[in-house]
């Protein structure tokens, strides 16, 4: 019996491929269809990118228009360490803090984003093929991973604008846009409470989805859609709840 030939070699029209800029928007209105391109083949790199600099400008633009004095005062000011601190020595910290502060905001934005699209994928990808069978390889999770912080990239153009449009004294860079619980707690909330309220977050929530939709394209025959999604919950949820205790312990 003779093998037939493949779609490449009997000259049959493939499928056109969806470009990285396309996957972009794909995700949003055609998530399936995107992830199930994604999967055939994988890339990562577009929104990676796009989620680094957006960043950084954010971190510029608020460091022009805002400045870091304030962040650090309030911080200082809420620290149970500095309370009964004197305060020619608060000044000196201050002045530290304004000082370092940029520099560690860039140097944390340019290094913490591609560590934690890292660790995510290797977590969900472990998770996925362990748990639910899946056959996903790394270059897949990272694909579905970093293309379902699509919203992050909204996320980041929204607090991009509201920087040029707010009075400055009214930005908190820690929570730009209002997008969660911890945004309308009261500034004296316990911070594991404030941990947990800004852990519920409408852009988080969407990329859960996307998320969950990414693996069970990668997958079908493993992985329903609400299988993918519930999954996914779980692995954020004990996420959460070891960040609250971890605060709560140590606050």
């Amino acid at each position: 019996m003779t093998t037939p030939p493949s779609a490449i070699e009997s000259g049959a029209p493939q499928p056109a491929r969806i470009g990285d800029f396309a996957r972009l928007t794909g995700v949003l209105f055609s998530p399936k269809a995107t992830y199930e391109d994604i999967a055939a083949k994988p890339s990562w790199a577009l929104p990676l990118v796009i989620i680094v600099v957006l960043s950084v400008v954010v971190v510029a633009v608020f460091g022009q228009r805002v400045g870091w004095r304030g962040l650090v005062e309030k911080k200082i000011a809420e620290s149970s360490r500095t309370a009964d601190m004197p305060a020619d020595q608060k000044a000196e910290a201050v002045e530290r803090g304004a000082k370092f502060a940029p520099i560690v905001a860039y140097v944390s934005t340019v290094v913490a984003v591609p560590v934690a699209a890292l660790l995510v994928t290797a977590v969900l990808m472990g998770v996925f093929n362990l748990v639910a069978g899946a056959r996903v390889s790394f270059l897949q999770s990272l694909g579905i991973v970093t293309y379902s912080w699509t919203p992050a990239i909204i996320g980041a153009v929204i607090g991009l604008i509201l920087l040029f449009v707010k009075a400055p004294d009214t930005i908190n860079i820690e929570n730009l846009v209002a997008d969660n619980v911890g945004a309308f707690l009261s500034g004296d909330s316990p911070r594991w409470l404030m941990t947990l309220g800004t852990s519920l977050n409408l852009f988080v929530f969407w990329t859960i989805a996307l998320m969950g939709i990414g693996y069970s394209a990668a997958s079908p025959k493993k992985i329903s859609i609400g299988k993918g999604i519930a999954i996914v919950v779980i692995c954020w949820a004990l996420f959460t709840l070891a960040k609250v205790g971890w605060v709560g312990a140590f606050s």
